[in-house]
């Protein structure tokens, strides 16, 4: 059975319609620091940083207060290229988010003729 994914056309259709998570660290978030691999750094508009270490450390309650989203919720995820962001994906869905992984991730998005946003 495959991962629930969304595509780089539906989210960008979607952009700030979705609760948007990215799951790398605050430094790739935030454009500081970044693959070279990729042309630009930064983050997705309206994205919210919550890197995967800290979705797995915390428990269920923390982490329900810290999304803020009511359970079933629809919530995308990604990372670089869309490992860590799978991880994540599950461990959302596990508490019972309708979480999708956009398996393009940031290494897609930097490519794309679609708005980036730098900084926290």
């Amino acid at each position: 059975m495959s991962e629930p994914e969304i595509a780089l056309a539906e989210l960008a259709r979607r952009l700030g319609e979705l609760p948007l998570l990215d799951v790398r660290s605050p430094e790739e978030f935030d454009g500081s620091l970044g693959a070279p691999c990729d042309p630009r750094q930064g983050h997705i508009p309206g994205a919210v940083n919550l890197p995967v270490e800290e979705i797995l450390s915390l428990d269920e309650s923390e982490l329900r207060a810290r999304l803020g989203l009511v359970a079933g919720a629809e919530v995308v995820v990604y990372c670089h290229v869309g490992s860590r962001s799978q991880v994540a994906a599950h461990a959302l869905r596990a508490l019972g988010y309708d979480a999708r992984n956009y398996a393009g991730s940031w290494h897609e998005w930097s490519r794309a003729d679609v708005a980036a946003v730098t900084g926290s």
